[in-house]
């Protein structure tokens, strides 16, 4: 198991593996997936404080400059908890309003 922080909302035991952005929701953050996980709204992105989830996918390469976002920044629906990881949301449903939107695949 991993620890998962999330600044303000507490620190929770995730299985290593699993998708950050089901991670998130499933401890109770209120985090945006418009696009359902497809890596085109942008909206599940955190800001990495701690931890590690490698190199950037080609797929966040390209939404990150399509949108100027910075190095510090990861979406949540394509990479996997691998460790004891420190995150903050960007964008919540608290915070925007908006509907999170459909729940993304576990793969």
């Amino acid at each position: 198991m991993a620890k998962l922080t999330v600044p303000g909302h507490g620190t929770f035991d995730v299985t290593e593996g699993t998708k950050l952005v089901l991670a998130l929701e499933d401890n109770g953050i209120d985090i945006l997936h418009r696009c359902g996980g497809k890596a085109k709204c942008t909206t599940c992105r955190v800001e990495v404080v701690d931890g590690e989830f490698g190199e950037l996918t080609d797929i966040e390469k390209t939404a990150f400059s399509a949108k100027g976002i910075k190095d510090n920044y990861r979406l949540s629906c394509q990479v996997f908890v691998k460790g004891d990881t420190t995150v903050k949301p960007m964008m919540t449903v608290s915070d925007s309003g908006l509907d999170a939107g459909p729940r993304p695949d576990e793969d």
